[in-house]
């Protein structure tokens, strides 16, 4: 069954993981600020893109531009950014995560 928004990249399987980020915790999906699209991680989009990714601005931070990989709810960064797991279906994200929070957001 295909799944909407679609993820782009290197997926591995239907909860967004990709060959660069695949442990039971990496289950979320980026979308790019600067190509609307959601990808896996930041690697996935360098692979697979034609242009530099670009950086949400902390005043964007209202915009749902992150992907659960569990249930497929959008939720935006501000909710991602304040929980270790998804509000709609508690599936519990990677908090390693963060440390590359600075590819994806400004601030």
């Amino acid at each position: 069954m295909a799944r909407f928004p679609q993820v782009y990249g290197k997926t591995v399987d239907e909860h967004t993981r990709c060959e660069h980020y695949a442990t039971e915790l990496d289950i979320i999906a980026i979308r790019f600020a600067c190509c609307d699209r959601y990808y896996p991680c930041h690697l996935c989009h360098a692979e697979t893109t034609d242009h530099p990714a670009q950086q949400w601005p902390r005043e964007k931070w209202d915009q749902a531009a992150i992907l659960c990989g569990m249930c497929w709810s959008q939720l935006t960064i501000d909710t991602y950014r304040s929980t270790d797991a998804c509000p709609e279906c508690a599936a519990a994200f990677n908090p390693r995560c963060a440390a590359h929070s600075s590819y994806y957001f400004k601030g």
